[in-house]
């Protein structure tokens, strides 16, 4: 009895330092809101899901940028010519909460002292709140209210980043080289392929760590691969996707 509770309590210890990044409750909760979007998504476009999770971690810090906060877009994505971005704005940092607010509550919360106001340059990131806020200084803490448009703002960028990023003809070699690798790895391997820890990770280097990609900074793989181990985004999205588990009973895993 005495060597089964080692066993047990050895096999947690191993698991929770294998998926460190588990024990933060940001984090917990930010995958916990989006992966089942992102598992519609990744189905849908045939992607691999435990990476595009990582990236939404790393490019909204756990969607608690502020930026990502007040658009929706928690991939960080440019925008088109078409599209609203969101402007200049004029947001305090607020010392007690670590952070820059732009919640008008929030901000009355802070006292006067610990406010370092400054004005914040245009994002050039597309703004995914609904007309008429999107590219306004207006309504900013809209998606923190509202639950169905956050949501949707959520997906429309997802659907955004499987059709007019990666896709075969875009003009960007590294979107255009991942989407054909991966409609040929399908075609032999099957969809399931999608949801190999191998291929996540060739999908990221793929797709940035070098000029003219998704981000061209050395390490910016490096980090995604990284939040893809320590939260064990892989396991998490094939055992939701291909066992029908759900986001609670898999986390505790």
């Amino acid at each position: 009895m005495k060597t089964l509770l080692l066993l047990l309590l050895t096999s947690a210890f191993l698991l929770a330092s294998q998926y460190s990044y588990r024990k933060y409750s940001h984090v917990k909760k930010f995958y916990h809101d989006i992966t089942p979007i992102v598992l519609e998504i990744a189905k849908k476009y045939q992607l691999p899901p435990a990476a595009i999770l990582a990236i939404s971690g790393l490019e909204s810090g756990y969607g608690r940028g502020y930026v990502s906060q007040i658009t929706g877009n928690i991939l960080s994505l440019g925008a088109y010519k078409s599209d609203f971005e969101l402007p200049s704005l004029y947001l305090p940092w607020c010392d007690s909460k670590k952070s820059v607010v732009y919640d008008k509550e929030e901000i009355q919360m802070c006292s006067k002292n610990e406010l370092h106001y400054k004005q914040r340059p245009k994002s050039l990131k597309r703004d995914y709140r609904p007309t008429p806020y999107a590219g306004t200084t207006k309504k900013l803490a809209y998606l923190k209210y509202h639950d169905k448009q956050r949501v949707q703002a959520h997906k429309n960028c997802f659907e955004d980043f499987a059709t007019r990023w990666i896709r075969k003809n875009s003009t960007i070699k590294a979107f255009s080289n991942a989407r054909i690798w991966l409609d040929d790895l399908i075609k032999k391997e099957g969809v399931h392929a999608l949801y190999l820890r191998s291929t996540n990770v060739k999908f990221i280097n793929t797709i940035g760590g070098v000029p003219h990609s998704f981000n061209y900074r050395k390490e910016w793989p490096i980090k995604v691969i990284r939040i893809m181990d320590k939260t064990g985004l892989v396991t998490l999205s094939r055992s939701m996707s291909l066992d029908n588990e759900n986001f609670i009973d898999t986390w505790k895993k």
